[in-house]
């Protein structure tokens, strides 16, 4: 024992241990599959939170209709009454890969806007989509289309071009759940 030096022993061991682990990891990465061709954007259903946020949300839950296969949806929640009254969030990718949002609230309207739109700033030009007139906002982050309606503020924004912020303005039909219909046998 006298013979043995310490840090000679533990160079010696770190070494027959990495002589294990790395042919051990090796194999393990040749045959545990991935595909690296897999798209790792994950993408949501959303019928079901826009069906009770349409039930429970005191205003017209807007959501896009007729939008092209290409257009993701990746978020979607929906928080009743709260500080910031009730919210609905709807997030896409565009055709682009870009983000889109579609984001609704019955509360104070320039704090949300605010906060969804990234802190964009409201520019003097509107935007028309259909008979619809929005105001438009534009931020180093995100931009923005706003209308402002008795009881709901509606913001279309994200990193996606004004032209497919209008294609998903255009496409929103807000709705809310039909209390009568619901319990009416059929």
């Amino acid at each position: 024992m006298a013979g043995r030096n310490g840090k000679t022993q533990t160079i010696r061991n770190m070494v027959l241990s990495m002589a294990v682990v790395v042919p051990v990891a090796g194999l393990s990465y040749l045959f545990i599959p991935h595909d690296e061709s897999k798209d790792p954007i994950r993408t949501v259903s959303y019928r079901v939170e826009l069906d009770t946020a349409r039930r429970a949300a005191p205003y017209a839950v807007a959501a896009p209709e007729g939008l092209g296969k290409d257009w993701r949806a990746t978020s979607v929640s929906y928080k009743a009454g709260g500080k910031d009254g009730s919210v609905w969030h709807l997030g896409f990718l565009d055709p682009q890969t870009q983000y889109v949002a579609v984001e609704q609230s019955d509360g104070p309207a320039r704090p949300f806007i605010d906060e969804v739109s990234q802190r964009a700033e409201k520019t003097h030009e509107t935007a028309t989509v259909g008979d619809t007139t929005w105001q438009r906002y534009e931020g180093p982050k995100y931009n923005a289309l706003v209308r402002e309606e008795k009881g709901v503020t509606t913001v279309v924004t994200g990193t996606a071009s004004y032209e497919r912020l209008k294609e998903m303005a255009a496409a929103l039909k807000a709705g809310k759940a039909d209390a009568q219909q619901a319990n009416t046998p059929g």
